[in-house]
Parts: C-alpha cells; structure tokens; sequence
C-alpha cells in the first residue's frame, strides 16, 4: 500500500452534521501532505487554466487542458466542465504540472448536444452525485483492467444521467446533468446551508437514509475548503431524489392500504402523510466500520494522466480510487457497492426517456 491504509485508518472524525436523510462526518487528518496545489475553481478564476476540445472536431471521451501557472492544479473525478460542444466530466482525479499541456480523460453528461457553444469551457460548480460516480469508477476500472486506459462506460453514463433527470422531474433538451442541479437549485440551498465547514476538515464521510453512500478526502485543507460546497451539492442531490421516491413509494403504500381498508373493511390506519423517511442516524462506528472496509481494498495501481499515480480499489461492498504522489495522497473517494445492482435496476429510467440519450 502507498499510505491509503494508513490514512483510512488514522482518519479522526468531526461532530455528525445531519439534515433531512443525510448525515456528514467532516474528516480530519494532520499535516497538509503532497505538492502545493490549487483546484480547478481556482485556477479558472486566476485566468491560468485553460480546458478546450482536443480539436476543432472534439472527441468526447478526451478534452486538452492548459496550466499556464507556477503551481499544479487538482480536478476530481467527477467534477463537471461546461462549455464548448458538450459538457464533460473527468473520469479520473488528475493533478496537471505548472507550465504543461495534457489531454484527460473525460465522460459526456450532456448528450443531446454535439455543437460549441463557446470556446473554451467552464468550470460547472457541480458534482457528479455519487450513485453516478460509483458507476464511473466501475466502468474506469474495468477499462484500465483490459488496457484501455481512464475509459468510462459512456452508455452507462448517459443512462444514469437520463435516471437522474426522470427521478427529478426535470426536461432538458440536450440530456445534461447541469440542468438537473440548476431545476432543483432552491431545494438544495436547504441542504447546503446545513452542512458546514469545520476547521481543519480535509474530507467528507456521508450517509444517505443511514446508509453509507461514500467519502471524499484531499490532502491540503484550503482545498477541501474550496471544494466543500460542490461536494456536498452532489451528494446532497442523491440524498434528494432518495427522499422523494421514498416519499412516492409510501404515497404508494398509504393509498394501496386505504384501497385494501374500503375492500375488506379493515380498521388499519395508513401511514401519516408528509412523515420523512431519514432513516436511522449513523454513529462513529457505523463510520469506521466503512473506513476499515476501505482500507481492506485490494490496491492496482496505473500510471496516472498527469502527475503521480492513481490507485484503484474494490473489495468487499466498497469501490475506490485515490491519487498518490511520493508516496502522499493527494485525493482519495471511496463508494459502497454492495446492494447497487438492485439500485440501479430499480432507478433505471424508461426504456423512452433512455433511447433520447443514445450513443451519438
């Protein structure tokens, strides 16, 4: 092992943060270990990073990215870029050197739209939710396994993006990811402004409906504390549309037994209306038992996109990646599986809505 273990394992938790069905561990660990690095919010804003098509053709799975400043920048699997001929998101954390040009690897969540909107692209503000970043990983691992390197499972990408905006009950006419987040903007502000950013924190343990959902952790605190709020949007969207087909489902459940009541005459009451289904709150052991699961991953490790070298997880209920450099990691983002399969099948969009998002 390069020090996942250790770092899983030595990890100290912060107080439980809870709203609605989510609840977050604000993770800690000492020392701002690794290279100086800056996130790809901020190195956008600087005016030193720039993300364009490879060509003026483009390719969807590749884009080509610029660091024109005197410090490395960090992108996370999973964080969105808007703009040009269709939105992306990386399939990989990647950290870019000063003064380099790099080609990364990359996924579509925008599936209607194959045309430039501007030059060069931006920098989102979202998050891919977890249930859609497990899936990633799992498509990126199964590629680098058969040397194919950071590629995704696009179909299986654009399937789940469809899921998410049919669960939302959001339309969007090119299928993008960004205008699920910008339908359900208000909602998510509730969510936003329960979960705050404790000193020292470098990472996040979540848990939706009192089932872990997955951790994210960087190495340096001023990036964690950049990166805090897009987090915890993305998983706060999966906790969301959790919550509203748990709502559905015993809307469901409450009238079938009101159906069931008048049929035989029974005297058993429905379920109250308008109760939240949270689910049980997770306590410290529940969190470190998910944190020792993760460190019992079996450890692959590839040369990285960029500097250092990604390692790649899976072990008993859990899926991983984590970015190392000298030993350090820099960025580390674990996810349960177990039990997905079922998930998937159940929130799979309809066969109509999937055939609109259909390999270009």
């Amino acid at each position: 092992m390069m020090g996942t273990k250790n770092y899983l394992l030595g990890m100290e938790l912060g107080v439980r943060q809870d709203f609605e069905n989510m609840s977050v561990f604000p993770l800690r660990f000492p020392g701002n270990g690794g290279p100086k690095y800056i996130t790809l919010k901020e190195a956008i804003e600087r005016g030193v990073f720039v993300v364009k098509e490879v060509s003026v053709g483009g390719s969807v799975p590749e884009l080509m990215v610029e660091n024109k400043g005197d410090v490395a920048v960090l992108i996370l699997d999973g964080e969105e870029l808007a703009g040009a001929k269709q939105n992306r998101i990386l399939n990989t954390t990647v950290l870019i050197a000063p003064k380099s040009t790099t080609k990364i690897p990359v996924s579509c969540t925008e599936h209607g739209r194959w045309s430039y909107v501007s030059d060069v692209f931006f920098e989102s503000g979202n998050h891919m939710a977890p249930a859609l970043r497990e899936l990633n990983m799992r498509g990126v691992n199964a590629s680098l396994r058969t040397g194919r390197q950071f590629r995704s499972d696009q179909g299986a990408v654009w399937n789940e993006v469809a899921r998410q905006s049919a669960a939302a009950g959001v339309s969007s006419e090119t299928g993008a990811m960004r205008d699920v987040y910008e339908a359900k903007k208000k909602a998510l502000e509730d969510y936003l402004k329960s979960f705050k950013l404790e000193a020292g924190q470098k990472g996040a343990l979540v848990f939706i409906g009192g089932e872990v959902a997955g951790l994210d952790f960087v190495s340096r605190e001023k990036a964690f504390g950049v990166l805090h709020t897009k987090l915890i949007k993305s998983y706060a969207m999966e906790a969301m549309l959790v919550g509203e087909r748990a709502a559905v489902g015993a809307a469901k459940g409450e009238k079938k037994g009101e159906r069931k009541g008048e049929e035989k005459g029974a005297a058993g009451k429905p379920a109250k209306k308008g109760v939240k289904a949270g689910g049980p709150k997770p306590d410290e052991g529940a969190a470190r038992e998910f944190l020792g699961r993760a460190a019992e991953c079996g450890e692959t490790p590839y040369e990285s996109v960029g500097l250092g070298t990604s390692l790649r997880y899976e072990g008993r209920g859990v899926i991983g990646s984590a970015l190392a450099l000298d030993d350090r990691v820099i960025h580390m983002a674990f996810f349960k599986t177990a039990g997905n399969e079922a998930r998937k099948a159940e929130q799979m969009a309809p066969a109509s809505t999937r055939r609109r998002f259909r390999s270009l």
